[in-house]
C-alpha cells in the first residue's frame, strides 16, 4: 500500500488497501463488507473479497467461536487475492479484535467499537486486561469510536427503541469507513431505501447510523486524513461484481441458451453450494426449472431423469453430498448421458468445516465410484472463472455424453471480483445433436436404432430422448451390449465397454487447450503447478518472486481429467515442480503417478486459502534464495 499524495489537505491517494470488518455473527459484518465492496466496484476499483464466517447458526455472542469477518481488497490496478494481511481492522467487540489481531501487520489501523469493551465482554473474549489500555496494541494505530452509543443517540427522536437501534451499528461502521476511504454514499443510501423500505423504523435507523458514521469521520478530527483509492484501468466493457456461486449459475444458464437445452437443477441445499439453487430459481424466464429434493440422492436422480428426457440435467452439492450421489453418478456413466455435478468443496471429512474452504475432493472426483468409472473433471480458478468453467463442463457433458464434475470451493463460491460481461455470441456453441432416426441395419437389412453405436470422433453414443418413433431402446444400470444396447453379461463385451468408456474420456484431451506456462524468459528452474482456487495466491507469489529479479514458472490446470495432452512434456522441462493445494497433496500424487516426476506437495488444510507471502517464501526456499535477498521495489501487490 503506497501513498502518492502531496497536498496535505486532499485525501491521501493509495494504490490499494485491505480492510477487514469483524464482529459477532449477528452484527451484519457480511452485509457491511458486501456494501463496501459494491460501492468500490461502482467506483471502478479492482476488488477481491474473502467472507469468513462461523459454522454455528448463532454461536454465543461475544465469543471467539462466533466471530464473523469480511475482508475486502480494493486497488487501482489488477489484483489477484483478498490480501495477505489487513491494513485496516474494524472490530465491533473484543472477540473480533482478539480473533483477528494476529493477522495484522505492524502499523495497521485498528478501529474499535469502544462501547463493547466492558468487563464482561473482555472476559468472554478471553482477555485478562483491556487491550486498549495495556499496551498490547502498541504496534498499531488504534482509534476508539463509540459506535453503539452514537447509533442509539441519533435514532432516539425517530422513535427507534435503543435495542433496535443498536442493531444498526454496522451501518455506522460502514459510514465511517466510507468517509475514510472516500466511497460514494448514494448507492448505499439507495440500497437501504430499497432493502428496508417496507420497515420504516429499521430504514430510518440504518440511514441515520450510516450518515452518523460518515459525518463522525468528517468532523471528529480523530483521523489525520481520509484516503482515496482511484479506479483501476480495466478492459472496456460492462462489468458486474460477481460471486463464484452466481457466476456458476449464470454459466449454466448461458450453456443452456447456447445448447438450446432447458436447464433442470435437481438438488438438496448444502453449504456452501445453496446459493446456486437460490440464483437459478430466479431465472424461470430462461426456461430454468429448479427442484429442491428431499435428499441428495433424489436430487441427482431427478437431474439424471431430466437428462434422459433430453434436458440439461445439473445437480449441485458439496463433499458430503458427493458421497451420497456417487451411485447415481455411476449410473450416468453406464447410461452415457450428459450430467453436470457441481461440487463446491468444503472442509471435511463428514460435516467437517462446513463454512470453510478446502480442495480435498479431487481424488473423490477422480475415483469416488465403484467399478471402472472415469469422468471428466473441470476446476474453476477464480470467482469470475466459475462462469467459463460451468460452460466448459456443460460442453463436455453434452458433446461426449458423460457426467462431468465441476469443482469449485467455498473460497470461490463466496468471494467476489469484477467480471466483464461477455457477448453471448462469443460463447462456445454446444450442439446436442439428438438422434433423429435409425443408425444401423438389422440382420435382414431393415433399419434399426442402436443406442450404443458411437461417433467415430468422440466415441459418444446417440442421445435419443423418449417419445421419438423408431428410437425406442433399453436403458439401465446393467451392462449393455456394444452397439445394440441389450443387456449383456458377456465378459468380453464388458471389457470392451469398459475400455470404450475410458477411451471416450481420455480422448477429450484432444478437445481441450494445451496447458499454458507463464515462464518469463523461458529459463526458470522451478515450476509451480496449481489447480482451482490456489490461482490467485500462486500468481501473486510468482509476481513477488519475479520482482526480486528471480525466474519462476507457473502453470494452472483447469482440466484435471483428462489432463492436457502436453502436460507431461511441460513437467519434464523443470527440475523442481511445486504443487500448492488446500489438501494433503492430491494433485501432486496424481502427477507423480501419471508422469513419474518428483512433484513436491505444498499442503495446507486450515480452512483458509494460501497467502501469497506463504507461497513466496516456499518458492524462494526451493530456489535457494531468501526473503531478504534482492528485495522487490514495494510496488508489487497481491
Amino acid at each position: 500500500m503506497s501513498d502518492t499524495t502531496t497536498d496535505e489537505h486532499a485525501p491521501h491517494t493509495l494504490d490499494r488497501v485491505v480492510i477487514r470488518f469483524a464482529g459477532d455473527s449477528g452484527d451484519g459484518m457480511q452485509l457491511t463488507g458486501d456494501r463496501f465492496t459494491t460501492s468500490s466496484a461502482l467506483l471502478g476499483n479492482d476488488i477481491a473479497t474473502f467472507p469468513d464466517f462461523p459454522a454455528e447458526i448463532r454461536a454465543p455472542a461475544g465469543t471467539l467461536a462466533g466471530v464473523s469477518a469480511f475482508q475486502v481488497h480494493i486497488s487501482d490496478h489488477d489484483i489477484l487475492t483478498p490480501g495477505d494481511a489487513p491494513n485496516v481492522l474494524v472490530a465491533m467487540n473484543p472477540a473480533a479484535l482478539r480473533a483477528n489481531a494476529g493477522i495484522l501487520s505492524p502499523g495497521a489501523i485498528v478501529i474499535v467499537n469502544v462501547d463493547a469493551f466492558d468487563e464482561r465482554s473482555l472476559t468472554k473474549a478471553g482477555y485478562e486486561t483491556n487491550p486498549l489500555s495495556d499496551g498490547s496494541l502498541s504496534a498499531f494505530t488504534v482509534y476508539e469510536v463509540p459506535m453503539t452509543s452514537i447509533t442509539t443517540e441519533v435514532s432516539k427522536d425517530a422513535g427507534v427503541k435503543p435495542r433496535d437501534a443498536e442493531r444498526s451499528k454496522n451501518f455506522f461502521a460502514l459510514g465511517l469507513i466510507s468517509w475514510l476511504y472516500t466511497r460514494p454514499i448514494e448507492p448505499t443510501l439507495a440500497w437501504i431505501d430499497e432493502r428496508f423500505g417496507s420497515k420504516p423504523l429499521v430504514r430510518e435507523a440504518n440511514v441515520r447510523a450510516f450518515k452518523a458514521g460518515y459525518h463522525f469521520g468528517e468532523t471528529a478530527e480523530l483521523f489525520e486524513s481520509s484516503y482515496e483509492v482511484r479506479p483501476a484501468s480495466l478492459e472496456p466493457g460492462e462489468y458486474a461484481n460477481i460471486t463464484g456461486n452466481t457466476a456458476t449459475a449464470w454459466g449454466l444458464i448461458a450453456a443452456s441458451v447456447r445448447s438450446g437445452l432447458p436447464l433442470f437443477l435437481g438438488t438438496y441445499p448444502i453449504t456452501p453450494a445453496s446459493d446456486i439453487l437460490h440464483e437459478l430459481s430466479k431465472h424461470k424466464h430462461f426456461g430454468v426449472r429448479t427442484f429442491q429434493a428431499e435428499d441428495e440422492i433424489a436430487g441427482i436422480g431427478a437431474a439424471l431423469g431430466a437428462s434422459f428426457g433430453g434436458q440439461l440435467g445439473v445437480t449441485t452439492t458439496s463433499g458430503p453430498g458427493v458421497d451420497l450421489k456417487s451411485e447415481t453418478m455411476g449410473l450416468a456413466i453406464s447410461l452415457e448421458l450428459p450430467l453436470v455435478i457441481v461440487d463446491v468443496q468444503r472442509g471435511g471429512p463428514s460435516t467437517g468445516l462446513p463454512t470453510k474452504t478446502e480442495q480435498a475432493d479431487l481424488l473423490h472426483a477422480m475415483y469416488g465410484r465403484h467399478g471402472e468409472a472415469p469422468l471428466p473433471i473441470v476446476a474453476a480458478k477464480t470467482p469470475a472463472h466459475c462462469f467459463d468453467a460451468a460452460i466448459e463442463a456443460v460442453r463436455l457433458a453434452v458433446t461426449y455424453r458423460t457426467p462431468v464434475m465441476l469443482l469449485t470451493d467455498g473460497y470461490l463460491a463466496n468471494g467476489t471480483e469484477p467480471w466483464r460481461i461477455p457477448d453471448v455470441e462469443s460463447l462456445p456453441t454446444i450442439d446436442p445433436a439428438f438422434a433423429t432416426g435409425p443408425n444401423a441395419e438389422g440382420p435382414d437389412g431393415t433399419p434399426r436404432f442402436e443406442p450404443y453405436a458411437r461417433d467415430e470422433n468422440t466415441l459418444a453414443r446417440p442421445w435419443a430422448p423418449p417419445g421419438v418413433a423408431g428410437l425406442e431402446h433399453r436403458i439401465g444400470g446393467l451392462e449393455k451390449a456394444d452397439g445394440a444396447g441389450s443387456v449383456s453379461y458377456d465378459g468380453m463385451n464388458h471389457e470392451r465397454m469398459v475400455h470404450l468408456r475410458a477411451a471416450k474420456v481420455a480422448g477429450i484431451a484432444a478437445d481441450i487447450p494445451p496447458v499454458e506456462v507463464d515462464d518469463e524468459g523461458g529459463d526458470a528452474s522451478v515450476l509451480v503447478v496449481g489447480w482451482g482456487s490456489t490461482y490467485g495466491a500462486i500468481a501473486a507469489a510468482v509476481r513477488r518472486v519475479r520482482a526480486r529479479g528471480l525466474q519462476v514458472a507457473h502453470a494452472h490446470l483447469v482440466h484435471l481429467n483428462p489432463f492436457p495432452s502436453n502436460l507431461g512434456e511441460v513437467l519434464a522441462r523443470y527440475p523442481t515442480v511445486l504443487v500448492p493445494e488446500i489438501n494433503m497433496g492430491q494433485l501432486s500424487r496424481l502427477l507423480r503417478a501419471e508422469y513419474l516426476v518428483p512433484a513436491m506437495s505444498v499442503s495446507k488444510v486450515q480452512g483458509v486459502p494460501f497467502r501469497a507471502a506463504e507461497l513466496e517464501a516456499i518458492i524462494l526456499e526451493h530456489m535457494g534464495a531468501t526473503a531478504a535477498a534482492a528485495p522487490s521495489d514495494g510496488k508489487v501487490s497481491d
